[in-house]
């Protein structure tokens, strides 16, 4: 018995990693494909999309975004909103965290736009949290 435990504490673990294919940036509704290019208007950099729809239920996408301050936080987060507004009519549900601009929330039911400072994206990692979210395609020239 003790032979048959020891060789099995032994053993390796095998870990096979499936890479799914990037949900592209064409299939996303108006609304997150304006929201990025918005984003990426004022200069948000590092962006990243998030293809929720198989792992949660209270929204399909998670963007991130992140700006060198806090006025470019809200900046970024003023041009979302107001375009998202003014071109396609779209309020969002609730706008959290504006004022201290360290993690701007703004919820839009569909999807969630998470615009951050350099330092809280960092202490946050919504990118590590969600690691089993599927990656949406954003073109590099935007």
């Amino acid at each position: 018995m003790e032979e048959i435990q020891e060789k099995s504490l032994q053993r390796e673990a095998v870990k096979i990693e499936i890479a799914e294919k990037p949900t592209p940036f064409a299939d996303l509704d108006p609304e997150i494909q304006l929201a990025i290019r918005c984003a990426a208007d004022k200069k948000a950099f590092d962006i990243v999309g998030l293809d929720l729809r198989d792992i949660a239920s209270f929204t399909e996408y998670f963007v991130i975004a992140s700006g060198s301050n806090q006025r470019q936080v809200q900046a970024v987060a003023d041009e979302v909103n107001d375009q998202l507004k003014k071109q396609l009519g779209s309020r969002p549900v609730r706008i959290e965290g504006y004022n201290s601009a360290d993690w701007v929330l703004l919820d839009y039911g569909d999807f969630v736009f998470h615009i951050f400072n350099g330092e809280s994206r960092e202490f946050y990692d919504l990118a590590r949290l969600w690691r089993d979210a599927r990656k949406v395609e954003i073109p590099a020239n935007l």
